[in-house]
């Protein structure tokens, strides 16, 4: 399946139908009157979050949504039929903007989440609901109200609790692969990775999910190679794991490197909790590998950890950590009193 993360589609709901004018002339019934009936209200068109997609590439090929009209009303106070509403299926994590793709109509965070995108118009009222004492037989109805229509921008954010982000080749589709069931394309050129991929990670009885992106390059913030397109994916993670190459011949620059490209796209990413990893230690001499470590970590500030993909050296004692992340995130929302704020950003 063909990964598709921005889409842009045109939604209508349906007019209300207009309302009757009618008499009732039926012999031996002594009184006849107005019995036009009203007009049948529009469908509306209403989003629903849904698991088990993680693209928008069926919107590729549909573009145009639009609910059905209400019928008319009928004599015999007949109420014209509703049209029918149609329910538009996005993965979890699509915001909805408006054609100025900066106005945010609603982020779908839950699966099950609705939202009502256009309402349908209520139908018109036929003659039998403007008779009164002053006017037995009128001849006036309304026309149904209007239907609501709008181009909007879906834009996909994927759901993951822990994201990898480094320069291409530093190892992260080859620690997904190691981490989780996911099989990424693996190859020993730049951008094997052309669009973000999901692993969900079993550690201790517990689980998490983690993404890879495409990886960055120097002036990514200005389009360079893939650019920063799908850093959004990473954008609701609680942890970002920044993996370096530890064959890397200036292992302090390359994460500078990065870290200003996250910088140049959004302070959401800069902020959040980070975990340094030297990856691809089994290519290396292990006093290589420590002495890279230790300058990395003179260099930055920080703690850094060592794995193999490939050995999987490392690898549970990284899945630990993020985990510890990930839950110390969500008890310190809980006590803040967030608890429904999980994915956000």
């Amino acid at each position: 399946m063909k990964f598709l993360d921005q889409a842009k589609i045109y939604v209508r709901s349906g007019r209300g139908g207009a309302g009757a004018v009618s008499f009732r002339r039926e012999k031996y019934i002594e009184f006849g009157g107005p019995d036009g009936g009203d007009g049948g209200r529009g469908g509306d068109v209403i989003l629903e979050a849904v698991e088990n997609l993680n693209t928008l590439i069926d919107f590729r090929y549909q573009q145009h949504f639009k609910a059905e009209v209400g019928m008319h009303g009928m004599g015999r106070d007949r109420t014209g039929r509703s049209g029918n509403s149609i329910t538009i299926k996005v993965p979890v994590g699509t915001q909805i903007l408006a054609e100025d793709r900066e106005t945010l109509i609603v982020d779908m965070l839950k699966a099950g989440q609705t939202h009502l995108l256009c309402r349908g118009g209520d139908g018109g009222r036929g003659n039998a609901r403007f008779k009164s004492s002053t006017n037995q037989a009128p001849r006036r109805s309304e026309e149904g109200f209007p239907a609501e229509e709008m181009w909007v921008w879906m834009r996909l954010k994927l759901i993951a609790d822990a994201g990898l982000v480094g320069l291409p080749n530093a190892g992260k589709s080859t620690f997904l692969a190691a981490s989780s069931q996911a099989r990424p394309k693996i190859a020993d050129y730049p951008f094997t990775t052309l669009h973000p991929q999901l692993g969900v990670v079993s550690i201790d009885d517990k689980e998490f999910v983690l993404a890879d992106i495409p990886g960055l390059i120097e002036g990514a913030s200005e389009g360079k190679g893939i650019g920063t397109r799908f850093l959004g994916h990473i954008e609701r993670c609680e942890v970002l794991l920044h993996l370096i190459d530890c064959a890397e011949e200036d292992p302090v620059a390359t994460y500078h490197t990065v870290r200003e490209e996250l910088e140049g796209y959004a302070d959401v990413l800069v902020d959040k909790p980070e975990i340094v990893v030297l990856s691809k230690a089994d290519q290396l001499l292990p006093e290589m590998v420590e002495e890279q470590r230790e300058i990395l970590e003179k260099g930055i500030g920080k703690k850094v950890y060592v794995v193999s993909g490939v050995t999987q050296q490392g690898v549970q004692d990284i899945h630990r950590e993020v985990r510890a992340y990930i839950d110390g995130q969500r008890e310190r929302r809980a006590m803040e009193g967030r608890e429904d704020d999980v994915y956000q950003p």
